[in-house]
């Protein structure tokens, strides 16, 4: 039997239209000659959640998103997702969507649940949750963070709004004349380190021989401390005790009168005798002066002594 041009171009366009299908599929993940199964889970929120996306259970990929769209008119969500392995679960397994990295967006986990509920078949509707990603727990650790971070800053706003009124113009300029001093006593003090450098560096030779003497007389000292620690203090102030107590009896001496020294200072007699030898001898230095040829003859053809007189009394 021969196929006319009609049928064989029709043949040909129903391949190509199938061929084209299966192609489209195979490249979006779907294999037509595998039996999928299909399940449905509802969200209030999908959190970003992209058809495609793989559906994983226990980090294997099992399926992936068929499409999502909404429930009702409330705005609820239900996602549609095949699992292509003939891994079983019960109807009560959680389908949770989950960030599965910073960047790398969301994805859906099954965690199984076996219990007396029955296996999970084609077409049932499982229960989802979803959980916080790891910018959703971030914010949320730094919600409280900001609120303090809010009120500090409320606070320093405060304050700068008061040192505002508090720095006037007087204050800037006297502020700005302060700083131009420390500024200028800073560079006093450097030049002063400067200087101070230059004199250390021409004496330092001085300084050396000066720490040197300071040793040598520390040593010296410590020597004369040894020697001081060496002498027997309590023969000293024996001594010392002997010596004033022979004092004390020659000062009793003198004051009881006994002795020459003792009858000077105290008999008015011998006071009286001394001032009257005392003026005796006077008298006669004094007549010698005026008649020493009373006391010296010196005559080559000698004469007679005039005898002696007495002589003028020199207060009269």
């Amino acid at each position: 039997m021969r196929l006319s041009r009609e049928v064989k171009t029709g043949i040909l366009a129903i391949g190509a239209i199938l061929l084209f299908i299966f192609g489209y599929s195979y490249l979006k993940g779907t294999n037509l000659l595998e039996k999928n199964r299909t399940f449905f889970v509802k969200y209030k929120n999908v959190e970003g959640l992209a058809q495609g996306a793989p559906v994983n259970i226990n980090g294997l990929k099992v399926g992936k998103v068929q499409k999502i769209d909404f429930a009702n008119s409330k705005g609820n969500l239900v996602v549609e997702f095949t699992v292509e392995r003939d891994f079983e679960f019960s109807k009560n397994s959680i389908v949770r969507i989950y960030s599965a990295g910073l960047i790398g967006g969301k994805s859906v986990g099954i965690f199984p649940i076996y219990d007396q509920s029955g296996l999970a078949v084609s077409g049932d509707t499982l229960s989802g949750e979803v959980q916080p990603g790891m910018l959703d727990e971030f914010s949320e650790t730094l919600a409280p963070l900001g609120q303090k971070l809010e009120a500090t800053l409320g606070v320093v706003d405060s304050l700068l709004i008061s040192f505002t009124d508090i720095i006037d113009e007087k204050t800037r300029t006297d502020l700005k004349q302060a700083i131009s001093n420390l500024s200028v006593a800073t560079k006093n003090f450097g030049s002063l380190s400067g200087k101070a450098d230059e004199l250390l560096g021409r004496n330092g030779e001085k300084l050396d021989r000066t720490f040197t003497n300071l040793d040598n007389t520390a040593a010296n000292f410590s020597k004369l401390s040894d020697s001081l620690a060496q002498i027997e203090l309590g023969q000293m102030v024996q001594n010392l005790e002997d010596a004033t107590t022979g004092l004390k009896e020659v000062v009793s001496k003198v004051n009881s009168k006994e002795g020459s020294v003792g009858k000077l200072l105290n008999d008015d007699a011998v006071y009286e005798n001394l001032e009257g030898a005392t003026r005796q001898l006077e008298e006669l230095l004094q007549d010698l002066k005026l008649n020493p040829k009373r006391y010296v003859h010196f005559s080559v053809f000698g004469k007679r002594d005039k005898g002696y007189q007495e002589p003028e009394d020199p207060e009269k």
